[in-house]
């Protein structure tokens, strides 16, 4: 990959590029930020460079035999890391997925990763079996005259294992051997590999840089600054928010029954309705948890919900140009912001990062979502401080 094609970023491409004009390239360092702003393009492009043997100060050639191995993913020094469901295997079972994910979508999260392999309802890790493999790849010479290069994707993915015999090879690194650690949760890493490594903070993509990307897919301008200010900064983000399709649409669907029906059993009078409702979210906690869902989409529905009750709070504190939303969740919040206020919303915020945590330790998701919508039934009837 070259630099050229990343989106944004200019200031992490320039100092990559210069710790390589100068000399000054560490054994092992840390892409991190958040999903869908180019970290892993940004060490594709870095390994690329640094092992092209025409580079300029800009770029690599990207004509090269060199660098046309490495834009297929496929340069015998260039190895890949990532988690896969299955503690019998290792990466190599699946670099055939891998690369393609990498050259069709080229940005993409773990729950795209599940869904390429066909696993979205299971928990993927980096296994210890993968350690040996990595220390036998390393071990053998470069095929060229450069650097070999270890991508490991989600590194906070590893076992306790795993990471420690990382760990062992970070502090006596094979020569001509750069570690270039992609992770979104730096802070789920051993101390001690933090340390070794020399992080880089990939910064959030500009909100201009984003339209003017979805302008230039041929996306109506109007559109495509609403879904930038939504995406926060993330590409990828702003990706999914403009693909209307029907799995979108479901979360703000799951939002609006989790609290209408919260509503009408914790504030209506009607003991019918509150019947009603309360047999629908025990339905609703139900297909939540299915197995079918996957512990990725419930955990990205958790997000999506958390992000939704702090926007309806600031249109209800009265600062809707401080909205980031479509147009159906706009129409939406007009009638539900003022139940999101100074009396619950810190309270609500805290349910559902906390059903989100659960989910990722693989708590049980009937009883997570059961009792979020208890709580949730208490909360929302709460009044105004």
């Amino acid at each position: 990959m070259l630099f050229r094609e990343i989106i944004g970023q200019e200031a992490t491409k320039s100092q990559l590029r210069r710790a390589v004009r100068e000399g000054r390239i560490p054994h092992a360092q840390l892409f991190a930020g958040i999903s869908g702003i180019g970290k892993l393009q940004l060490a594709l492009a870095y390994a690329q460079y640094l092992n092209c043997p025409h580079r300029t100060e800009e770029d690599s050639c990207g004509v090269c035999p060199t660098c046309l191995q490495f834009e297929k993913l496929q340069h015998p020094d260039l190895h890949f890391v990532f988690p896969i469901v299955g503690s019998d295997e290792t990466c190599d079972s699946f670099l055939e997925p891998w690369r393609d994910i990498i050259l069709s979508k080229h940005y993409f999260d773990l729950e795209d990763w599940h869904k390429a392999l066909g696993v979205e309802s299971k928990q993927s890790m980096i296994y210890e079996k993968e350690s040996g493999e990595i220390l036998r790849k390393l071990s053998l010479k470069p095929y060229g005259n450069g650097y070999k290069v270890m991508i490991i994707w989600q590194p906070e993915k590893m076992n306790t294992t795993t990471a420690n015999k990382l760990l062992k090879l970070l502090e006596e690194p094979p020569a001509q051997t750069v570690f270039l650690l992609v992770s979104e949760h730096p802070e789920l890493l051993l101390a001690t590999i933090q340390s070794r490594v020399q992080t880089i903070r990939v910064p959030r993509l500009e909100t201009d840089t984003i339209a003017e990307t979805l302008v230039q897919k041929g996306m109506d301008s109007v559109k495509a600054n609403d879904i930038a200010r939504i995406a926060n900064g993330s590409y990828l983000a702003a990706l999914k928010k403009s693909d209307e399709s029907e799995e979108n649409q479901q979360e703000l669907h799951d939002f609006i029954a989790l609290f209408r029906d919260a509503y009408t059993v914790g504030v209506l009078k009607d003991p019918v309705k509150k019947y009603e409702s309360l047999k629908r979210l025990k339905q609703w906690s139900l297909d939540m948890a299915d197995s079918k869902v996957g512990r990725e989409k419930q955990k990205h529905f958790l997000q999506y919900a958390q992000q939704q009750v702090r926007e309806n709070y600031i249109r209800n504190v009265g600062h809707p140009e401080l909205n980031y939303q479509m147009e159906d969740e706009r129409n939406f919040s007009v009638k539900f912001a003022p139940f999101i206020h100074d009396g619950n919303v810190e309270a609500i915020m805290n349910q559902l990062d906390l059903a989100e945590r659960q989910i990722e330790q693989n708590g049980n998701a009937k009883i997570i979502f059961f009792d979020l919508c208890l709580q949730m039934i208490v909360l929302i009837k709460k009044t105004k401080i």
